[in-house]
């Protein structure tokens, strides 16, 4: 188990937080597109050549499932969280191919006490996931809930 580095209090905001890299390959592409969205595009590269997408592509799903896993890796294996009640948008702004490496930041748009839940408080966050060009590739944005270091001490 990871040690807890961050709680509530370190949410401050516009604070960003790093995802962690992530080197898409064809082979991930096709078996979650197998799996999940066995649309030609994401099944087979001569398809995506010749879809508006222009290669191998990656479905928005698991571009979605890679950026949750960045975003683990990157700080959220190290927060006290206690999960999300939703995702307030995503957005599949260019396609993701095979062969791209994919970065990105989540960065704390905002952050309140939960009156409902005593010890915990909601951050707002902004996500935005980039290729190796620099483009942005996903974005978005949801609330997490995440425990106060000292909730004894906070009354909402």
């Amino acid at each position: 188990m990871t040690e807890i580095e961050y709680h509530f209090e370190d949410f401050t905001p516009e604070r960003t937080f790093p995802l962690a890299d992530k080197l898409v390959t064809s082979e991930e592409i096709v078996e979650f597109a197998t799996e999940f969205d066995p649309q030609p595009m994401h099944l087979d590269d001569a398809a995506g050549r010749a879809s508006i997408l222009g290669g191998l592509s990656a479905s928005g799903w698991h571009t979605s499932s890679m950026f949750m896993r960045m975003m683990y890796d990157g700080w959220l294996s190290r927060a006290s969280s206690e999960g999300s009640p939703g995702i307030e948008l995503m957005e599949w702004k260019k396609p993701v191919l095979a062969g791209d490496t994919l970065s990105g930041r989540s960065t704390v748009a905002s952050t309140r006490l939960l009156r409902s839940r005593p010890g915990i408080g909601l951050v707002n966050f902004l996500h935005e996931v980039t290729n190796q060009r620099g483009q942005i590739v996903m974005r978005g944005e949801n609330p997490i809930m995440i425990r106060l270091r000292n909730a004894a001490e906070v009354t909402p």
